[in-house]
């Protein structure tokens, strides 16, 4: 399957989508409250739609945010499926702050095998597909940056008592210096080299980290359970992710 499907397809589809999202972005826009009190906008349902069509030629099934949660039972099944956040980082997308995503990932069981990141305010494409490398626009992944500090990354919305902690204990012979960013543009620092490390000990979907966990990947890094120090796992029957650590 996973050669069935050509990365400039799963692109295309992202910066289409975009469309709908910058539509929205440049004007006044509805905001929602969703059951679990996170935020949705009509930005978030528009291009959910718009990425569900659009993938359908695939004949996969999809797991998105913006749809109705499907049985572990069905999903146990699956061998290739997409996971999907139409707009990763509602929060920034609200503040107009530019750093908002488009997260399409290919899943191979419970691994990530095809990612694309598009972050329409800031023109900027990560997207990776596995044996095939990691790519900053047509830039090949990592890039060559010689940096004298250790930069660490977290969120802009969710710097934590626990992520504080976490970068007070990192052991480093260099400075460190904390680059705060919003949505999954966190693991593609690190996949790019532009970062060290991100720690996120707060609660995230398996859809907010599928698509940049692939380009992690694919950039030779790695997405790591901060409990078992494993690779991170998808398809979980809690599609809750731990706590993790790129690095």
């Amino acid at each position: 399957m996973l050669e069935n499907i050509n990365l400039d397809e799963l692109r295309g589809i992202a910066l289409d989508a975009s469309k709908d999202v910058m539509r929205v972005y440049e004007k006044d826009f509805a905001v929602y409250e969703k059951d679990d009190k996170s935020p949705v906008s009509e930005a978030d349902l528009l291009c959910n739609d718009f990425i569900c069509k659009a993938l359908s030629k695939f004949s996969l099934p999809i797991l998105s945010e913006e749809n109705k949660v499907i049985a572990f039972d069905e999903r146990k099944k699956w061998e290739y499926f997409f996971c999907v956040d139409p707009l990763d980082g509602t929060k920034e997308f609200i503040k107009r702050n530019g750093e908002f995503t488009i997260n399409i990932a290919l899943i191979h069981k419970d691994t990530p095998v095809m990612g694309v990141v598009y972050a329409p305010a800031l023109n900027l494409m990560y997207s990776a597909k596995k044996g095939q490398g990691a790519f900053k626009d047509n830039e090949l992944l990592p890039l060559k940056i010689k940096r004298d500090k250790f930069k660490i990354v977290a969120s802009k919305s969710h710097l934590n008592d626990e992520t504080k902690a976490f970068i007070d204990k990192l052991k480093t012979d260099k400075q460190k210096e904390f680059v705060s960013m919003g949505s999954s543009l966190k693991l593609c620092l690190v996949a790019s080299g532009e970062a060290d490390i991100y720690p996120r000990l707060a609660p995230t979907m398996e859809w907010d980290s599928a698509a940049a966990d692939a380009i992690v990947r694919e950039a030779g890094k790695m997405t790591y359970d901060f409990y078992t120090n494993k690779p991170l796992l998808y398809n979980k029957e809690d599609l809750r992710n731990p706590y993790f650590v790129v690095r």
